[in-house]
């Protein structure tokens, strides 16, 4: 029986998922890989975030579940592959959570997952993130890119990180080098839930992250990217150290790089936490000391 579930992978604490932009260019071609390799689930809603991600996904328990494991396994390849480390996901809960078929639940369900970008303070609107669905409905783009089937068999291997060829070769590929998702996301059914835009943007405004965006809007600060921080955390270290990196540091250096780090990008102790690769007790620990 073909069901509607939230899955969520827990937050990682102490380390990013993607720590530059082509780390979440091979998982948005990852996801489009799955969505071929399992045709008996259909991929409503996505959206990749540096420690986590969320699925809206439609089908059995057990395809699902074969989804998520499936995709966290080909991505810990290509992470220990890329950076060394071993087992990255193994211990990575999902939270499978049953969507109910009434009371607006799905479209409840999709809308959390769309504003989770707007939330973290990352953009004012889905549609300008990039690493998910968040410009896939009612939208309008001049969608610009080649077919799959432009591609050379080796460029494909290439950007997909795969050497899988059962995509559709009619599916469209950004100029960024991922396979756009209105090319396998189920948008045609989304749109039909909401029915129009606007309602859309009503359930996109109502949602539990657009209240948490308002409760935090009157910080005034804005919002780097962990990506952002992480790229220049090593020329940071540098010149106020002499040192390669937060590890090298002593416990007094320590503290006053996690203020720079909150004075320079207004961190929190978890931004900080994920940055630094140390639990969030150590960064708050750090912080309450500075």
């Amino acid at each position: 029986m073909k069901d509607y579930y939230l899955l969520t992978t827990e937050h990682l604490e102490d380390c990013l998922w993607f720590r530059e932009d082509s780390d979440f260019k091979v998982a948005m071609n990852y996801v489009a890989i799955q969505a071929a390799c399992c045709p008996d689930v259909d991929v409503l809603a996505f959206i990749l975030m540096s420690n986590h991600v969320h699925f809206v996904l439609n089908g059995s328990n057990n395809d699902i579940m074969e989804f998520i494991t499936q995709f966290k396994h080909r991505y810990a390849i290509y992470y220990w592959n890329k950076y060394g480390v071993k087992e990255f996901l193994r211990r990575n809960d999902v939270d499978v959570r049953l969507i109910p078929c009434e009371e607006e639940s799905l479209e409840r369900a999709i809308a959390y997952v769309q504003m989770n970008c707007v939330a973290a303070n990352i953009c004012l609107h889905p549609s300008q993130y990039q690493w998910g669905t968040g410009d896939v409905f009612f939208s309008k783009h001049d969608y610009k890119g080649s077919r799959l089937g432009d591609m050379t068999a080796r460029a494909r291997i290439r950007m997909l990180h795969s050497e899988c060829d059962i995509l559709p070769l009619n599916w469209t590929v950004s100029e960024s080098g991922f396979i756009k998702p209105k090319s396998f996301v189920a948008f045609q059914t989304v749109e039909a839930l909401f029915r129009n835009p606007r309602r859309m943007n009503y359930f996109l405004n109502s949602s539990s992250k657009a209240k948490k965006r308002i409760e935090t809007v009157d910080d005034n600060h804005p919002a780097f990217k962990d990506q952002t921080i992480l790229k220049v955390l090593p020329d940071l270290c540098w010149s106020l150290f002499h040192k390669s990196s937060f590890k090298e540091l002593q416990t007094d250096e320590q503290i006053e790089f996690a203020r720079q780090i909150r004075f320079r990008f207004c961190s929190d102790a978890n931004q900080i936490a994920r940055v630094c690769e140390i639990t969030y007790a150590e960064a708050a620990g750090l912080l309450d000391n500075a």
